[in-house]
């Protein structure tokens, strides 16, 4: 099968994967095998082959928005054909205290697609049966591969922060995440209120119904109940901590951050303000998003790239060069 390959070893940047012809995995116990049809491309895989994230194992397969269909190692559950999704999320142990507890997205041992495993930059793939999330027949295959993690994420970084109907929220940074994100709060009733860099992401959450916003350095003009953070900057952090009432809550959706900055107690955190880490997900996070999504009609706006141009959908995730989501379909 073809591939696209990253090499901790040798590669360069701007060139981070390799495409290459390399043998079709065989399912172990416990897996299906899936034909990939389409993958998309997150600001994670670019940590991965930046180098931000330390490398797990020498070479590695990209990708952990995967929608694909079950090809071999079917199951009464999981037919030949069925279409699924596959998530970041590509195991856990089920036997730690997180797991035993209900907090499987923060298990001891977890296994990410993508990083640990190899993922969907790929013709095929091998995953664990019980990891696979059933995709409702009304979710095209592009469309669907960013709600596997944007979606999903975004999703539980309104549950991290305690969203209501209604609420006031701060969105800082618009990119693929936030962009479906915001399609859940408006249906909720939320006032949503952006700060981020660049006209056209400026643009871009104005014509998604936005009802303020702002460049980076700009302070929504009211004090916000919740706010979610969405670029890997302490900076930001800080300043969506500025912009909450007492007893908000800033929750961090980026699984890497730069150096916090120092910042004045009294001023910003006092008054039962709470910064939350949102880390990975679970598979009822999942289920319930891409639910909600088919209950909501919550659609990402999609670049797609060929799998023979993966350096150039991850210089365009980079550069932040698209309006929406990028996907690599096969």
């Amino acid at each position: 099968m073809r591939a696209a390959v990253f090499d901790s070893q040798s590669n360069t940047p701007g060139n981070w994967v390799s495409i290459e012809e390399i043998p079709r995995p065989e399912p172990q116990p416990g897996e299906v095998l899936l034909k990939v049809v389409a993958c998309g491309v997150c600001r994670t895989d670019l940590h991965i082959v930046e180098g931000d994230l330390p490398p797990i194992r020498r070479r590695v397969i990209p990708g952990h928005q995967i929608v694909g269909e079950v090809v071999e190692g079917a199951t009464a559950a999981l037919p030949i054909g069925a279409r699924v999704g596959v998530c970041w999320m590509g195991g856990v142990d089920g036997s730690c205290w997180f797991c035993r507890h209900g907090q499987e997205n923060l298990c001891d041992a977890p296994v990410f697609t993508g990083y640990s495993i190899d993922g969907g930059y790929a013709e095929y793939v091998p995953v664990r049966a019980d990891f696979t999330i059933p995709l409702p027949p009304g979710l095209d295959d592009s469309g669907a591969a960013p709600l596997l993690c944007a979606g999903i994420i975004g999703f539980r970084s309104l549950r991290v922060a305690g969203v209501e109907r209604g609420e006031r929220v701060g969105l800082y940074g618009f990119g693929s995440s936030a962009a479906l994100a915001i399609q859940i709060l408006r249906a909720w009733d939320c006032e949503v209120y952006v700060v981020t860099r660049g006209e056209a992401h400026r643009k871009a959450a104005a014509s998604r119904g936005a009802f303020w916003v702002g460049a980076e350095d700009a302070k929504p003009p009211v004090a916000l109940d919740r706010a979610i953070t969405f670029a890997p900057s302490g900076k930001v952090v800080v300043s969506a901590l500025a912009a909450l009432r007492k007893g908000g809550v800033v929750a961090i959706n980026a699984v890497h951050l730069d150096q916090m900055p120092a910042f004045d107690y009294d001023s910003l955190l006092w008054g039962e303000r709470q910064v939350r880490s949102v880390a990975n997900m679970t598979r009822q996070d999942a289920r319930d998003l891409i639910a909600l999504a088919h209950k909501l009609n919550v659609r990402p706006s999609v670049s797609n790239f060929a799998l023979q141009d993966a350096n150039r959908a991850l210089q365009a995730v980079k550069r932040e060069s698209e309006d929406g989501s990028v996907v690599i379909v096969l």
